[in-house]
């Protein structure tokens, strides 16, 4: 396994375990309320979602040209954030084709 699998295996797990430990303590909306917190929090939570746009762009012309339709991965960031991003640079990684895109 190269360091790069392994950085994000590693990145993956700790914010996996992180997140879950979060829903369990505050639930979904919660961490959505606390982005409205305060104006700081808001500027956090805006900058994360513009964040996970240009990652959504960029997965969508990725995952293109490898032939693998970007929707799944696009509507998982939206539901789970950094997550599916993360769980598509593994796949990535490993050269699995998860879907043919049908058009």
């Amino acid at each position: 396994m190269s360091i790069k699998k392994a950085l994000l295996w590693i990145v993956l797990i700790d914010f996996a375990l992180f997140s879950s430990w979060v829903m369990w303590d505050v639930g979904y909306l919660g961490i959505w309320r606390a982005g409205f917190a305060s104006w700081a929090s808001l500027q956090i939570l805006i900058d994360l979602v513009i964040c996970a746009g240009l990652v959504c762009t960029w997965m969508y012309a990725d995952a293109r040209q490898r032939g693998i339709s970007p929707w799944p991965w696009i509507v998982a960031t939206l539901l789970t954030g950094s997550l599916a991003p993360l769980v598509y640079l593994i796949v990535r990684e490993h050269g699995r084709v998860v879907q043919p895109v049908t058009v």
